[in-house]
């Protein structure tokens, strides 16, 4: 199941939220409510994944290493949209 996840995530970290969201319940034991993945997974997916990651990998906890992995996929996300707004400045 871990290759799978990998590999969907080398795709689009959206579609391994769709398949761990299905298939597992890593992120019902990483979040309190369903309402933080469902509004990471259209705003900040890469930081939703690798936090429910993290907590599974840190023994229910996210401390030391595993918050630089977090900030890394936060930043992977301000830099996708930062192309975007690129793309159309560029298009004009």
């Amino acid at each position: 199941m871990g290759c799978f996840v990998v590999l969907f995530a080398l795709i689009s970290p959206r579609l391994a939220l769709f398949f761990i969201a299905i298939f597992s319940d890593m992120l019902s034991r990483s979040f309190d409510s369903w309402f933080i993945p469902f509004i990471g997974f259209f705003l900040l997916p890469w930081t939703t994944l690798a936090y429910a990651c993290m907590w599974e990998l840190g023994g229910n906890q996210v401390n030391g290493f595993e918050w630089f992995i977090v900030i890394l996929a936060f930043l992977a996300d301000l830099s996708s949209y930062g192309l975007i707004g690129n793309r159309r400045s560029t298009a004009r």
